[in-house]
């Protein structure tokens, strides 16, 4: 799950960006306002990614989806970006479950027991 959810974390953070740089231009907030918030954003993409495996790590990437998707007040485009990563958040917690599921699965029938070496 880890690899799949800090691929998308690391997608967001360069979008996040982008939509900072589009914000900054289009909206009527301060460059240091659009910046903060930005920063603030992406500093926490980052330091998800190492913090996958403690708990609460995943609510804390749902409630940055969210704030992705919200971000679609100053920059309208973010509402569809915003939606699609957090598809993508989505399908990497899902299926990134998945696969660690079916990777514990095969280590434990692949080990050898002690008896039967």
């Amino acid at each position: 799950m880890r690899t799949l959810c800090a691929s998308t974390l690391i997608g967001e953070f360069f979008v996040i960006g982008f939509a900072g740089l589009v914000a900054m231009k289009t909206s009527g907030l301060s460059t240091g306002t659009v910046w903060t918030v930005s920063g603030i954003a992406m500093g926490l993409c980052v330091l998800l990614c190492g913090l996958l495996s403690r708990p609460g790590a995943v609510q804390i990437g749902w409630a940055l989806q969210i704030g992705l998707v919200l971000s679609g007040f100053v920059v309208p485009t973010m509402f569809f970006l915003g939606a699609v990563f957090a598809a993508l958040w989505w399908a990497s917690v899902h299926f990134g479950r998945k696969v660690d599921e079916a990777k514990a699965r095969f280590a434990a029938s692949s080990a050898v027991s002690p008896d039967t070496a």
